[in-house]
């Protein structure tokens, strides 16, 4: 990452920790992350001196404000994307791995089994080993290409079935018995996270019902007493 001259006002650690966020956006992201930070700097200074000049209560008001949009932009922009899109990413891994395990077992060496699994399945997923092959066509080989596609990818569970394939490029170990444990553990997990998703539902429906029905069952039994008062 170039910094640049405004990369040089941020600590070394802050750049490095939302270049790396920003990686995990995937390669369909261009944010860049000097400018990320330069905007949540200048909309946090707006916020400050809006408040300060316009509310009563603005020394106090406008420093709570501008540090709360600082911190929390990151999470709105960063934090929540990415939570989001591994969810997204492991969904699909279990198709794609599928595929790319039939590939293998027809006879297939990993870069070719990848490029055909890539080539036939339009997901974000398959976008990412598109971008790894793409690289491996620039020079690098495909153990490196894999190792960088890691800094892209915010599943651990994918990451390791990629560590996997590396290994197995490496030691020569069976990439089709690595890849079937790596399926199995994937549709464990996804059944276990749909079961996760099926016990919050008692809780999100009460929430509902303390939202929307219990005020209107308190307007249902307050009405007649509501309408002899405004009668009488």
């Amino acid at each position: 990452m170039k910094n640049g001259l405004f990369g040089r006002i941020y600590p070394k650690r802050t750049l490095e920790r939302i270049d790396s966020k920003v990686k995990l956006l995937g390669v369909q992201n261009h944010m860049n992350p000097i400018v990320l930070l330069n905007i949540r700097v200048f909309i946090s200074l707006i916020i400050f001196v809006v408040l300060l000049l316009t509310s009563n209560i603005g020394y106090i008001l406008a420093p709570v404000a501008a540090i709360l949009f600082y911190y929390l932009s990151e999470k709105i922009l960063l934090d929540y994307p990415i939570k989001r899109r591994a969810k997204k990413l492991e969904k699909e891994a279990l198709f794609f791995f599928e595929v790319l395990l039939l590939t293998l077992e027809s006879g297939r060496n990993l870069g070719h089994a990848i490029n055909m699994t890539a080539s036939n399945i339009d997901s974000k997923i398959s976008s990412e080993f598109k971008k790894t092959l793409a690289e491996v066509r620039l020079g690098k080989s495909l153990n490196e290409a894999l190792t960088d596609m890691k800094a892209r990818i915010p599943s651990e569970t994918i990451n390791n079935a990629i560590l996997n394939m590396i290994e197995s490029n490496v030691f020569g170990n069976s990439i089709v018995d690595s890849m079937t444990n790596q399926i199995e553990y994937l549709r464990q997990k996804q059944m276990l996270d749909i079961k996760a998703e099926i016990n919050k539902l008692p809780t999100k429906v009460s929430v509902l019902s303390v939202i929307f029905f219990v005020p209107i069952m308190l307007l249902i039994i307050l009405a007649p007493v509501l309408i002899d008062y405004l009668i009488g």
